[in-house]
C-alpha cells in the first residue's frame, strides 16, 4: 500500500555529564582537579534517499532516539560524542510539528539534509571550576538533555503538472499514453489510489513531470473519501489539467464537474486557484450526439475566463500533441523552481534563549536591534515571504524585543533596524 503520511516520535541524545576527579600520582598527593568534559548527544538528522518513494517504513517503526554522549573521565579525558541518527526519507517529504501542524522542514529541491533536533551539549568537568579560592572543586556540570518532538511526515509529490478529475474520466489512460508511467487501468471507480508520476518527453530536451492525482469527489476538501490524502499532492504543482468525460458516459455534466472540482480546490487552499488551468475534454471518440457539441459547450463556458479547452482521446491519441505542447509552453512562462514549503516552526537550540540582543535608539532616531540571537534567527527566516515575515514578527514579540522597543520610546512610523533590515514600526 502506498503510504504518504506517518506520525513518529524523535529524540536527540543527552549530553554526557562532566566528571569530578583529582590528579593522584606518586609524589603528588594533592593534585588539582582533572575531571573531563562529557560528550555531545547525537543529533536527529533527516536526509533524502532517492531510492525511497513512500513512507511505508515509518508505519512499522515510530520511535527514533539518538544515542547519549559519554560521561567525561579522569585525567581530563573527554567523553565520546554519540553518533548522529540519520532518518532517510523520500524527496518531497514535509516534516511538520504534530501539535501545531507547522512546517519544520521540506525535504525538496536543494534541501537534501536537515538537522531537526540537536543533541545536548556535554557538561564540563571539574577541571574548569578551579579558582584561587576554590582549588578543590567537587562539582561538574551535568550534560544538557536532548530535545524530543512528535512530528508528522507528509509526502507531497513533486511534479510540474497536476492531472485532476472525477474518478473514471481517463486520467490513468492519458498518463500511460503520454509518459513512461504504467498505472493500473480498469473501468472501476477509485481504481487509482496512489498518485502516479509520469515524465513527458517531447524531444530536444523539452518535457515535464505529470502527477495523476487520484479521482476527486464532492466534499474532498472536507476529507470525504480520501480527499485530504489526494488534495495535498496538488500543492506543489505549477499548473493543473482538468480532465473531464466529454461524452458523459456516466451521465455527469462535464461543465459541472469542473466547477465542482474547482470549488473543492478553493475550499482546500485558495492559492490553488491562482495556478494556471487547462481543460482536457476526453473521450471525444465516444461522442455520438448530433444535437450538441459538448466540447464547444465547454469552450463557451470557460475560454472567456482564460481556460483553454482541448478535445482529446486518451485511447486513440487524438489531440494529445496540441495539449502537451501548449502545457509545455505554459510552463516556460512560470517559475522553474519546484514549490517548496517554507519553515514555520523552529525549535530553538537549548542555548538560543540565553543568547544576548541589544535594543537602542541611535542618534539619527533609528531604533537598532542587534545581537547573536537575532542574527541567528535571520539566518533561517525568509522575510520576502508573507509567512516568513509573520514568523519574524512573532519572534520579536516572544523574545521581548517589542517590549524593549516600547520602553525605549518607539512610536508608530519610527524606523526599526534589525541587524541590516529596516522597516517602519506599527502596532
Amino acid at each position: 500500500m502506498f503510504a504518504d503520511s506517518a506520525r513518529i516520535f524523535i529524540k536527540s541524545g543527552n549530553g554526557g555529564n562532566g566528571h569530578v576527579s583529582f590528579r593522584r600520582e606518586l609524589y603528588v598527593p594533592n593534585g588539582g582537579p582533572d575531571g573531563g568534559d562529557g560528550g555531545r548527544g547525537g543529533d536527529i538528522i533527516f536526509e533524502v534517499d532517492d531510492g525511497l518513494n513512500t513512507l511505508t517504513d515509518f508505519r512499522h517503526v515510530r520511535k527514533y532516539v539518538a544515542g547519549n554522549g559519554e560521561e567525561g573521565g579522569k585525567r581530563r579525558c573527554h567523553g565520546a560524542d554519540a553518533d548522529d541518527l540519520v532518518i532517510r526519507v523520500p524527496a518531497g517529504t514535509v516534516i511538520k510539528d504534530d501539535e501545531t501542524g507547522k512546517v519544520i522542514a521540506d525535504m525538496s529541491g536543494e534541501n537534501r539534509r536537515e538537522v531537526i533536533l540537536k543533541g545536548g551539549r556535554g557538561g564540563q568537568g571539574n577541571m574548569h571550576y578551579a579558582t584561587a579560592t576554590m582549588q578543590v572543586p567537587k562539582y561538574a556540570k551535568p550534560g544538557k538533555p536532548g530535545r524530543e518532538l512528535w512530528v508528522r511526515l507528509e509526502l507531497k509529490v513533486i511534479a510540474d503538472v497536476g492531472l485532476v478529475g472525477f474518478p473514471n474520466v481517463g486520467k490513468s489512460t492519458l498518463l500511460s499514453r503520454i509518459s513512461n508511467a504504467r498505472p493500473k487501468i480498469a473501468n472501476y471507480h477509485f481504481t487509482t489510489l496512489n498518485p502516479n508520476l509520469g515524465v513527458v518527453d517531447l524531444g530536444d530536451g523539452e518535457g515535464f513531470v505529470v502527477a495523476d492525482i487520484p479521482g476527486l469527489i464532492e466534499g474532498a476538501s472536507e476529507g470525504v473519501g480520501l480527499g485530504h490524502a489526494f488534495l495535498k499532492h496538488i500543492e506543489r504543482t505549477k499548473c493543473i489539467i482538468h480532465m473531464v468525460d466529454a461524452a458523459s458516459t456516466e451521465g455527469r455534466d462535464p461543465v459541472e464537474d469542473i466547477k465542482t472540482i474547482n470549488a473543492e480546490l478553493m475550499a482546500y487552499d485558495p492559492k490553488l486557484m491562482e495556478r494556471p488551468q487547462v481543460i482536457a475534454a476526453n473521450k471525444i471518440d465516444a461522442v455520438y450526439s448530433e444535437d450538441e457539441d459538448p466540447v464547444q459547450k465547454l469552450r463557451d463556458e470557460f475560454e472567456p475566463s482564460g481556460l483553454k479547452v482541448f478535445a482529446i482521446s486518451a485511447v486513440s491519441g487524438q489531440g494529445l500533441k496540441e495539449l502537451l505542447y501548449y502545457v509545455n509552453d505554459l510552463l516556460k512562462t512560470l517559475d522553474p523552481e519546484p514549490v517548496v514549503f517554507e519553515r514555520e516552526f523552529v525549535l530553538e537550540d537549548q542555548d538560543d534563549e540565553t543568547l544576548p540582543f541589544t535594543v537602542e535608539k541611535l542618534p539619527d532616531g533609528v531604533y537598532s536591534v542587534t545581537g547573536p540571537r537575532v542574527e541567528k534567527m535571520l539566518g533561517y527566516t525568509n522575510l520576502d515571504s508573507e509567512k516568513g515575515f509573520d514568523f519574524f514578527q512573532k519572534f520579536l514579540k516572544s523574545t521581548g524585543i517589542l517590549k524593549q522597543l516600547e520602553h525605549a520610546g518607539i512610536q508608530e512610523g519610527d524606523t526599526v533596524r534589525v541587524v541590516d533590515i529596516e522597516f517602519e514600526y506599527y502596532k
